[in-house]
């Protein structure tokens, strides 16, 4: 990384990552492009971008459930299809990298041609933020984490 005039790293603010896995299905899909605020704020339910606890040259994304005691309770949101608090438990701060955004659907490349309508509505959808999941679905994740 750069250097400043002071002796310290230049860190970005943002930055951009694309999803492999189906583990945050259904809200990003394999492909998609992620928007990452790099030391943004975590709060219960964001989907966050962290070093795994096991290997932590690998990145990957989770939904932040729960604070607890020395870091944060990650949950897939497919919890059949990837590791996550479940298997690894509670992953320390220092782990967690920052917030996604939203996220941009790149669009299915085809050789037909596709209807004025079907490009519609892939503009209407292709970006998004990425909200934070409903109190009532955070409190099903709790009784099934514990």
């Amino acid at each position: 990384m750069p250097e400043a005039a002071e002796g310290r790293e230049v860190r970005a603010l943002f930055g951009l990552a694309e999803v492999e896995g189906p583990s945050m299905v259904p809200t990003l899909y394999q492909g998609d492009q992620v928007l990452i605020r790099y030391g943004a704020r975590v709060r219960p339910g964001h989907v966050v971008i962290l070093r795994h606890p096991l290997q932590q040259n690998l990145l990957i994304v989770k939904r932040a459930v729960q604070r607890r005691r020395g870091g944060w309770w990650v949950l897939a949101d497919n919890p059949g299809a990837g590791a996550d608090s479940t298997v690894y438990g509670v992953v320390p701060d220092e782990l967690i990298m920052g917030r996604v955004l939203g996220r941009y659907r790149p669009r299915a490349r085809d050789r037909g041609q596709r209807p004025l309508a079907g490009t519609v509505g892939w503009l209407l959808s292709a970006v998004r933020p990425v909200l934070s999941a409903r109190p009532a679905r955070l409190a099903s994740w709790r009784l099934r984490a514990r």
